[in-house]
């Protein structure tokens, strides 16, 4: 099955960008749709990617994980993040984590107020769902 690239890519951007508050995508949140792609050996599943940068200081409000799974890695910079009941931790570029579907992402922020940050999402979504956040 075909994916149309830029739909859904746009798709999972708008959603990223909206888990966002207003106020934290005005000082400098953006999000890239980086590419997409369908999962050949595992039906119905594609791969979206997309990059998030984020300004010093930016952070996203509290929100729940949909049906896809998810694994951030660090670009640049420091990210903090809470998952579920799990501790606060910060993630320094080169690193990883994996947000199962259906998690309480409690903090996701730029770990820094003075230095930007990159971070690149990797979502495994079901090749119909246009919303994977």
């Amino acid at each position: 099955m075909e994916v149309n690239f830029a739909l859904r890519a746009t798709h999972a951007a708008f959603a990223i960008a909206s888990a966002a508050p207003a106020t934290a995508r005005e000082r400098g949140e953006t999000v890239f749709p980086h590419f997409e792609r369908v999962i050949s050996n595992v039906p119905g599943s594609s791969l979206i990617a997309v990059v998030v940068d984020y300004a010093p200081g930016e952070t996203s409000m509290p929100h729940t994980r949909a049906k896809a799974a998810f694994i951030f890695y660090v670009v640049s910079g420091a990210i903090e993040s809470q998952v579920n009941d799990q501790p606060q931790r910060v993630y320094r570029a080169g690193e990883s984590w994996y947000e199962p579907s259906g998690s309480s992402i409690c903090v996701s922020r730029n770990a820094s107020v003075t230095e930007p940050a990159k971070l690149l999402a990797i979502f495994v979504v079901d090749s119909e769902d246009t919303t994977p956040v």
